[in-house]
């Protein structure tokens, strides 16, 4: 397995909490968060960026400032967090390269996209402690993930030649044409599988769906060895979250990296009712989920003293 440099190691330290685990909160999404805040399309396609930067900007500053990290897109919210010190300086920042949506093949393949422009030399100008990229996988399929693979390897080796912190993560999906029990049936198998690919590709940290059972997550805690791994909320409700979290954690994850789960009936194109039902809302289910964390990671030992007991030192 890859390990991580010093570099990277430190940039890893960053995103996660006092006490080793990752809780990052993702709001790198755009077409998503576009379809929470208006439900017709027409509204949604008449959202500006400037918009989107402002609702993420939000986002950091009542809820990101109460964990470790906040992942943003590098297309609404950079330089902005940074320039306008909205994002405090405790708090670590992933930039996404991936673009939002997705190409498709003739045959019905995902082919994922990067934001031109977007490498680790701009991501690390941009002040970030790292990056993270996102492809989609079918790990029953060798021939559909050969585009995907392509971008995957591209970037990792982009970061290596930066030594700055990637985070790796895929998303699976269903084919058109394919019967959606039989697809939930394959889930696990799907993650175990696309967490294999991406780390034969080099990754060294993962940020990867809910396996679907325990018996899943811990033969991905086997596979990925002293790769660190993290669970995504997928936009799944709050309860149903976090007995994921749990699941993940009690069966060798290092932490979460949630966007939707949090916030997504939170925030609003008035920037009031943002504020107040992410302070009211979303910073108590957070809470939630560091709790679940705080109860099942034991933390990065050394010398027989974890990293929370140094961080209080």
């Amino acid at each position: 397995m890859s390990r991580l440099t010093t570099a990277e190691m430190r940039g890893y330290q960053q995103i996660c909490g006092n006490d080793g685990a990752m809780m990052v909160i993702a709001c790198d999404q755009r077409g998503g968060m576009r379809s929470l805040l208006a439900k017709d399309p027409e509204a949604q396609a008449a959202i500006s960026d400037k918009t989107l930067g402002d609702t993420k900007a939000d986002i950091a500053r009542f809820l990101a400032s109460q964990a470790s990290c906040v992942l943003v897109d590098p297309i609404c919210a950079v330089p902005a967090l940074v320039d306008d010190r909205i994002i405090q300086r405790d708090t670590a920042l992933l930039i996404g390269l991936d673009a939002s949506g997705w190409d498709t093949s003739p045959e019905g393949y995902r082919l994922s996209k990067l934001v031109p422009g977007i490498s680790a030399r701009s991501v690390r100008q941009l002040g970030a402690t790292g990056g993270k990229i996102m492809v989609y996988l079918r790990s029953d399929r060798e021939e559909a993930n050969t585009h995907n693979i392509k971008i995957l390897r591209q970037c990792i080796d982009d970061f290596a030649r930066e030594d700055l912190l990637l985070v790796v993560e895929f998303l699976t999906y269903r084919f058109d044409d394919e019967d959606e029990a039989e697809y939930k049936t394959m889930l696990p198998s799907l993650v175990i599988g696309g967490s294999r690919i991406c780390l034969d590709c080099g990754a060294k940290v993962l940020k990867i769906p809910y396996p679907g059972t325990a018996e899943a997550c811990a033969e991905v805690t086997r596979l990925a060895g002293d790769v660190p791994w993290a669970v995504l909320s997928a936009g799944v409700d709050h309860s149903t979250f976090l007995k994921q979290v749990e699941d993940a954690m009690r069966n060798g994850a290092s932490g979460v990296i949630a966007g939707r789960s949090l916030w997504k009936d939170c925030i609003s194109l008035d920037r009031s009712v943002t504020k107040d039902r992410l302070q009211s809302v979303a910073v108590p289910r957070l809470r939630e989920i560091q709790a679940v964390i705080s109860a099942h990671f034991k933390g990065v030992k050394s010398e027989g003293i974890d990293q929370g007991q140094k961080a209080d030192a």
